[in-house]
């Protein structure tokens, strides 16, 4: 009988025989942090109906991976920032590489060591364990017989390089000594250069930047840059980001776009409209083989939209928007039409997800909400809300819905528990469905048995809810 080690080395042998063709590509990521998680059965065969065969995740899942076994789907895996100063890389590679890779397993092409450690935000606390992590993690590699196949990369922020221009980028001083070491790595590795662009981060935070620069469509305010004119910020970051490198000697490493996308809620600015125009440019763009000013001709290796999915999880410290990057709302259903570019003309939702009851939390339409805001703060605290804020799809609602919005939030979130509904008395669950205009009141999904997860209602809870509906149904058509 064949050792496990010896399967995944023959395995990788025939495998490496075959010739991998390199061009553009558009991925996604997958990120999970979400109240409401549908199975990873149910996202892979989202995946699969959408004919994305690219995904990037912000860890290595087991489920994940389990799921995505078989089906041909390139992955890249993500070790957080938090792990690189104290993981196993043996361990590592044994765990959740060479047990999911081989025959009929999981098509596991890159591995990302930690997630834009270089963020100015962060104060350097990670940046000084890349480098030694990623050595100890290509040895593992070497060790388990990977190291021809699977790829190490450091997806990094934008901010990791400057300039007023594009032919003069440069990397931030602080880390000219640190890039230097990790191109070189990835340089002698084969590895690819992954940054994450953000052009909707550029036009949130500076009120002077020009929308238009944005998109894809042209610009009225072109940047010219000695022989070359720059019409949208995409071309603009990445010939930066080309130049930078090339300042170190690297100008014609690959470079893969880790993220990149626009929000749908959550912000001025953040809407369906402004995410498909600009997801769409996107996609065009980087398959048209147009490339940029300084690598014409030459587009990205590879492009992962962010994100797959809504993740209503998601720290809102960034901004609001921050829950709302998903081309699939939360229960992977469609928020606009979108073509991938990769052979369906539009998206396709996500099938066999499994719903909580059609039930809802609203305010009690004749009780007093005077006080009502300790009951608010509890649930927006705790579930998602940002919706309600100013530029978001929910700001217009009147005051009793705005209060049924934060309890359904609330009610969806604790897997419509009876008692979550209660607030002293405030809330009510009712069946018929509150949304209004575009303001989508929410019905959770889970990735277990209904029998695990909604609660089921005594007869008596039946029978008060009823009642209940009749009144608000009376009240709502009254007033």
């Amino acid at each position: 009988m064949r050792s496990g080690v010896g399967v995944v080395a023959l395995f990788i042998f025939f495998l490496l025989l075959v010739p991998h063709e390199v061009e553009s590509a558009i991925g996604v990521n997958w990120g999970t942090l979400s109240f409401h998680k549908m199975r990873p059965s149910t996202v892979v065969d989202l995946l699969k109906a959408n004919k994305i065969t690219k995904v990037k995740l912000f860890d290595s899942n087991p489920d994940a991976l389990r799921a995505l076994m078989g089906t041909g789907i390139q992955v890249m895996v993500g070790i957080p920032n938090e792990m690189l100063s104290t993981f196993d890389s043996d361990l590592f590679v044994q765990q959740n590489l060479s047990r999911f890779i081989g025959k009929n397993g999981a098509d596991i092409r890159y591995v990302a060591v930690g997630n834009e450690p270089f963020l100015t935000g962060y104060g350097g606390q990670f940046q000084n364990y890349v480098v030694p992590a990623m050595v100890n993690l290509q040895q593992s590699l070497v060790k388990a017989n990977l190291a021809r196949y699977v790829k190490l990369v450091v997806p990094c922020n934008a901010d990791a390089y400057e300039s007023n221009v594009p032919s003069q980028g440069m990397f931030r001083p602080e880390l000219t000594q640190i890039m230097t070491q990790l191109v070189s790595f990835l340089n002698s590795n084969g590895s690819p250069f992954v940054v994450n662009i953000y052009p909707f981060l550029s036009l949130y935070g500076n009120s002077d930047f020009p929308q238009d620069y944005a998109f894809f469509e042209g610009s009225s305010h072109p940047v010219p840059d000695g022989p070359n004119t720059y019409y949208n910020a995409f071309d603009g970051n990445f010939d930066t980001l080309v130049a930078a490198l090339t300042k170190l000697g690297y100008g014609q490493m690959p470079i893969v776009i880790g993220e990149i996308g626009w929000p749908t809620d959550g912000a001025v600015g953040a809407n369906l409209t402004a995410a498909r125009v600009f997801n769409q440019g996107l996609i065009s763009h980087v398959l048209s083989n147009k490339g940029t000013p300084l690598r014409p001709g030459s587009p990205p290796a590879d492009v992962y939209l962010f994100g797959l999915l809504d993740e209503g999880a998601k720290s809102t410290l960034p901004g609001n928007f921050e829950r709302h990057w998903g081309i699939f709302s939360f229960d992977g259903q469609a928020k606009y039409r979108l073509n991938l570019g990769l052979g369906n003309r539009g998206l396709k939702n996500a099938k066999n997800v499994q719903y909580l009851p059609s039930r809802w939390c609203v305010a009690h339409p004749s009780k007093d909400m005077t006080q009502v805001g300790d009951h608010l703060r509890l649930a927006c605290s705790e579930a998602d809300c940002t919706t309600l804020n100013d530029g978001g799809s929910c700001s217009q609602l009147d005051e009793k819905d705005n209060i049924s919005y934060a309890f359904n939030s609330y009610y969806q979130m604790q897997m419509q528990h009876e008692k979550s509904c209660d607030f002293d008395g405030l809330g009510m669950v009712t069946f018929l469905d509150p949304s209004v205009g575009d303001c989508r009141f929410l019905v959770g999904v889970t990735d277990k048995g209904l029998s695990s997860s909604a609660e089921p209602m005594a007869w008596w809870s039946m029978y008060h809810i009823c009642i209940g509906v009749l009144i608000w149904r009376f009240w709502t058509l009254t007033i």
